[in-house]
């Protein structure tokens, strides 16, 4: 009981005084801008650096002018000490400058929705179609059996007649790679194809990393 006392005081009143010192900031939900779940926040993997935090607002303000009553929804970003230090099971969360955002989805109505697919907002993919590249074979068969490695961190699938919006997310990835402070996105070449989305700045992420169709990856400078 001592140690979740001074856990919880540390979490939340201590540590975001302290992390600016270390060029982070929590980032804070809004009306347009949230955690996905509880767990990113209690264990403090919600710090970026405030360039990258400006960024966050910026796009989530512009969402909910094109997109009413749909939030940007974040998942992991970075902790709030220390560069180099690993935000694991990521290979690069680890310098303030990085995070990882939901895609936007409908519900079976084909109504915009801000519900997501997993209790951790990883791990349900979608899936390439028939014609389109199969990423994860192409990786797998290369003997990288780590890269669909998320399916087993769904904590549970929920919202299960959910499914993307292409439309929206594509908004979503134009809107991020819009701005100039951005200088990487990656989703799976499936989805860069399908969603027709071409700026420079949407790369692959190579095989090394985890598949990239359940949610997006992008980086400020």
């Amino acid at each position: 009981m001592v140690f979740i006392f001074i856990y919880l005081i540390s979490t939340f009143f201590i540590i975001p005084k302290l992390a600016p010192k270390f060029g982070r900031v929590k980032i804070q939900n809004t009306s347009n801008l949230e955690a996905h779940n509880f767990f990113t926040i209690i264990c403090n993997r919600n710090y970026v650096k405030p360039k990258l935090n400006s960024v966050l607002i910026s796009v989530s303000k512009e969402i909910s002018k094109e997109l009413p009553n749909i939030k940007i929804t974040y998942l992991d970003a970075n902790f709030p000490f220390f560069n180099g230090f690993p935000l694991l099971p990521h290979l690069s969360h680890n310098d303030g400058k990085k995070i990882d955002i939901s895609f936007i989805y409908e519900d079976h109505n084909k109504k915009l929705t801000n519900l997501k697919p997993s209790n951790s907002g990883y791990g349900i993919f979608v899936e390439p179609h028939n014609k389109e590249i199969n990423q994860s074979k192409i990786c797998k068969d290369k003997r990288f059996l780590q890269y669909d490695f998320t399916k087993y961190l769904t904590f549970g699938s929920i919202n299960k007649k959910v499914r993307l919006s292409n439309y929206a997310t594509k908004k979503l990835i134009n809107t991020i790679v819009e701005n100039k402070k951005v200088s990487k996105l990656f989703i799976e070449p499936h989805l860069k194809l399908r969603l027709k989305v071409n700026n420079s700045k949407i790369r692959f992420h190579g095989c090394k990393a985890v598949r990239h169709d359940d949610h997006i990856h992008f980086q400020i400078k």
